[in-house]
């Protein structure tokens, strides 16, 4: 079954062009045109991913983000004129899985696509092995089945991204993970020191599984390296 893709643009020029190529890739689209219209569609169908623009009429993109972030883990890949750090590390920072700045290559924006559905296809349908359901780490248990979180008995909702990192440093528990290994792991992409990516993911992720994030036991930084589970 195609996967279902929400485009949210207010230049209409750019929605059709991007919708068009999403289409002839088998993708199922739908449009919005301002964070409203988007919000109303988020609460009527599911989506497997979701494109967003930063500068949209009645609700920008940021807030929009925060909102969806509030109650869902679907996959948010932001489409943007606006590439300062500043704004990547804001909309990084409020859950959004990639950022992609305008103007882009379609081939560049299928890519980014597949890659962020796939992770997510990958971890819904768990681990290879039927039998492994859950990995588990002191505190934490982390459910492969359920794609979800235990820390301390609570439910910790994380962002897919936050999922694959964790998952990651509990499936390998005594391995030190450089920040090229992480990026080029969860995001499935060459690294370029695109270390505001990883450090805003790293430092999100400690400030819900972590009792005080900044001495963290769970994820700890290996200074000059990259980061550990801290074992």
């Amino acid at each position: 079954m195609p996967n279902r893709i929400l485009l949210v643009e207010d230049d209409r020029e750019i929605s059709q062009l991007i919708e068009s190529h999403l289409k002839q890739e088998n993708y199922i689209v739908c449009t919005a045109f301002d964070g409203e219209e988007a919000g109303v569609l988020l609460q009527k169908e599911k989506f497997d991913l979701i494109l967003l623009d930063l500068m949209l009429p009645k609700m920008n993109g940021m807030e929009l983000l925060k909102r969806i972030r509030e109650t869902s883990v679907v996959p948010i890949l932001i489409i943007s004129a606006k590439d300062s750090d500043i704004d990547k590390v804001m909309g990084l920072g409020f859950g959004a899985d990639d950022y992609l700045n305008k103007p882009f290559s379609m081939v560049v924006l299928t890519a980014r696509v597949q890659a962020a559905i796939r992770r997510v296809t990958q971890y819904i349908q768990a681990d290879s092995n039927p039998d492994l359901q859950t990995i588990q780490f002191k505190d934490i248990i982390l459910d492969l089945h359920l794609f979800s979180v235990q820390v301390r008995g609570e439910i910790i909702q994380l962002t897919s991204k936050e999922f694959q990192i964790l998952k990651l440093f509990l499936s390998h528990q005594s391995k030190v993970f450089t920040k090229e290994q992480i990026y080029q792991l969860i995001w499935e992409d060459a690294y370029l020191g695109n270390e505001n990516a990883i450090n805003v993911h790293i430092r999100r992720l400690r400030e819900k599984i972590e009792e005080d994030p900044s001495n963290p036991q769970y994820i700890r930084t290996v200074w000059g390296i990259g980061y550990k589970l801290g074992v």
